[in-house]
């Protein structure tokens, strides 16, 4: 099965990529002499929210501008072999196969030409900007300075603005180079302080009445009863737990004792001793805020702040999927740029980069800019060429990555830009759908007996088996949820549920993610809107051609999934944090409650981890292997007996859990992708003039859960050594 599947993997590759002498090595590409007053406007480098409306002046020139980071251009040469090289790494018929480049030997061959670089910092240095590094990779330069040599060098304010009544500052317009810098920088990646939001949804309305004062009632997600649900189980009793692998968490913050707002572990040890994992003595926590490889130190330790929650779970359920793996928190301060990014980058660029990584934040396309979204892009391109495996939350708001943490959907279909590259698996989020199958006529909780028991094991496990799953969708726009509780599948109209009474206490965005790419480049002509210039990453080849898949010529997400709800259907995560006040020693019940893809992420990191055991080797770019598996299971038509509705019933060889049933379409308002035609909620539709939900859960891959979520073991099992 194995070395079939080694063949699968071909189809993503033209030919065998075979090293010859000709290597596309660095070239100069400034070639003139740089004169400031002729000059190029970089585009895509300004925040949607720095308009007249929200300005409040411009900043004092004293004002400090920490880590900006200029990307750097590649030749279109340089661009074609790293793509072919790329391939080359991840086809078992290759002579380069798994045969991962070290960052020099990576800089070296696909970075910018040091002259380009030389002539680049002294520029800045003239401007009275201080380099602070170089990337190992040379596709980045850091530098800090004040807003006033920033305006001097790049001819545009930073302003104060006032942004839902938040305070920020950013740059009013796009930044001007000379032009005979223009061949070689891509842009800037950031000039503000706006930050990415973490995918992490606290524990929400619960859509049946009852008691939730024991978590057997509430029937919550513990490590136990997701590795019985998705079957770790026979991997963990033959030894492959993680042991021996490190999974980096990325996040800009640090976790700690909650009464001494000091960093600790001492929370990631609770939540592992009450859940049964400390007996695997290899499993660690650490905190580290990674230097760069060279330069100045531009990572300094954040402290806690508001997203120490965030990376307290991360830590927890990284470790709940590999419970013998090193588990790794690296952060750096925010400057201008994301502190998450920093760290990434510095790590990449290190001796010893990490093999396996979760980022549990995001921003949409058209508001991250295409600056960012290229930096991104590039980032993650240097990984994989390394051999490390990216995991990215998808995002936690359907398919309106404009509108997270949103009552209502207002700008349109979009994606998570720091999800949506080719270069990343894009994880998405389901809920257990046993709930509204069983409980229509029946009590709760006692309904729900068929998969979960009445009473928790010692490491307060209950579920019984593998369970059936639907999209996680809290919004009254969901199909499952309206017949439900409506008795229709309608949600929009005037007599539809989204206007009714009952469901306008279901107004919300939260959900799982996915879409197709469509603002990764250009500038969009409205605020959050995909318009304009935009366009989306191309879809790579790994994806075509999966069953279900469109042929839409861009890259889509999520690939993989994982439950991800935060208790609609009274199903949802817990997490041990002190900080929140939440973290009795052996009381989960006492414990946050909350979803997310934020769990869903680290939690197929861990997976990962034991893949990597079970291998002894690096992966890189797991897409190439889970599209190659699925097309073998889905075949022309999907597979009937890998079908999530099937529950317990499903066949034992499926790798995937194929999720046909329910959806993730949300409420909207507006005339951006919201049907309405009538009442005062719509709901978000591919056309403004017919009901095209989206996106609905189809057999094979779907923008709801991608191609699915997965039978651990198997998968494990069927991964080409």
């Amino acid at each position: 099965m194995n070395r079939k599947l080694g063949l699968c993997l071909v189809s993503a590759v033209a030919g065998v990529f075979a090293m010859g002498s000709a290597q596309a090595m660095s070239t100069a590409q400034i070639t003139t002499r740089i004169n400031d007053n002729l000059r190029v406007t970089l585009a895509g480098n300004t925040r949607p929210e720095a308009v007249a409306a929200n300005d409040r002046g411009l900043v004092s020139d004293s004002t400090p501008i920490q880590h900006a980071e200029i990307l750097l251009r590649r030749t279109s040469a340089q661009e074609k072999e790293l793509d072919t090289l790329i391939a080359a790494l991840h086809n078992p018929k290759s002579p380069q196969y798994h045969k991962w480049l070290t960052a020099t030997q990576f800089g070296k061959r696909f970075g910018a030409d040091p002259s380009d670089v030389a002539k680049i910092t002294s520029w800045l240095s003239s401007h009275g900007l201080s380099v602070e590094a170089v990337s190992t990779g040379k596709m980045m330069i850091a530098f800090s300075g004040n807003a006033g040599a920033v305006r001097g060098a790049f001819h545009t304010e930073i302003h104060n603005l006032s942004v839902g009544g938040a305070h920020h500052i950013a740059n009013m317009s796009d930044p001007q180079i000379p032009a005979a810098l223009s061949r070689a920088v891509a842009g800037i990646v950031s000039l503000n302080d706006f930050r990415p939001h973490s995918d992490l949804v606290p524990r929400g309305k619960p859509a049946l009445t009852g008691t939730c004062g024991s978590y057997g009632a509430c029937l919550a997600v513990m490590p136990a009863d997701f590795a019985t649900i998705y079957n770790l189980n026979p991997e963990f009793a033959n030894g492959i737990t993680g042991k021996g692998q490190t999974i980096v968490v990325i996040e800009d913050t640090g976790i700690g004792n909650g009464s001494t707002q000091t960093l600790s572990g001492a929370d990631w040890t609770t939540f592992r001793k009450t859940a049964g994992l400390s007996g695997y003595t290899s499993g660690s926590f650490t905190q580290i805020n990674p230097a760069p490889a060279s330069g100045a130190n531009d990572c300094a330790n954040p402290g806690i702040n508001s997203n120490e929650g965030e990376a307290t779970l991360d830590a927890e359920w990284a470790s709940a999927s590999a419970p013998d793996a090193a588990i790794v928190m690296a952060s750096c301060q925010d400057g201008v740029t994301f502190g998450g990014l920093i760290a990434l980058q510095n790590l990449l660029d290190s001796a010893n980069p990490p093999p396996i990584v979760s980022i549990s934040y995001g921003e949409c396309e058209p508001v991250n800019g295409s600056a960012s979204n290229a930096m991104f892009n590039a980032t993650y391109q240097q990984a994989v060429a390394e051999g490390t495996t990216v995991f990215v939350s998808s995002g936690d708001e359907s398919a309106t990555s404009c509108d997270a943490n949103a009552r209502m959907a207002r700008h349109g279909i979009s994606t998570s830009g720091f999800a949506t590259t080719p270069y990343n698996v894009a994880v998405g989020g389901t809920d257990f759908g046993d709930t509204p199958a069983d409980c229509v006529s029946s009590a709760f909780p006692a309904c729900n007996k068929k998969y979960w028991a009445t009473k928790n094991t010692a490491v307060f496990g209950s579920a019984k088996s593998y369970i059936p799953e639907v999209p996680w969708n809290d919004s009254c726009a969901g199909t499952v949820f309206a017949t439900y509780a409506s008795g229709s599948p309608v949600a929009y109209g005037k007599n539809g549920f989204c206007n009714s009474p009952e469901g306008a206490r279901f107004l919300t965005t939260g959900s799982g993610s996915g879409g197709p790419s469509t603002c990764a480049t250009g500038t969009p002509a409205r605020f959050a809107v995909t318009g304009g210039s935009c366009a989306g990453w191309a879809k790579p080849a790994w994806q075509a051609g999966v069953f279900g898949n469109p042929a839409d010529g861009v890259r889509d997400i999520p690939d993989v999934s994982l439950f991800a709800a935060n208790g609609l259907w009274g199903h949802f995560y817990v997490f041990c944090d002190s900080n929140g006040g939440h973290c009795s020693p052996t009381q989960p019940n006492t414990w946050n409650g909350a979803g997310g893809t934020s769990f869903a992420s680290p939690i197929f990191a861990g997976i990962m981890a034991l893949i990597e055991q079970k291998t002894g080797a690096r992966q890189g770019n797991a897409n190439t292997v889970f599209y190659a598996l699925a097309a073998s299971e889905y075949g022309k038509k999907g597979s009937s007996k890998c079908n999530s509705t099937l529950g317990k019933k499903t066949a034992s060889t499926c790798v995937f859990h194929d999720v046909t049933a329910g959806d993730f379409d949300v409420n909207c308002v507006g005339a951006n992708n919201c049907y309405d035609p009538s009442g005062r909620v719509g709901v978000v539709s591919a056309s403004n003039t017919a009901y095209q939900p989206a996106y609905p859960a189809t057999a094979g891959w779907d923008y709801t859960t991608g191609l699915g979520t997965v039978n651990v073991t198997n998968l494990v099992n069927a991964w080409p050594k």
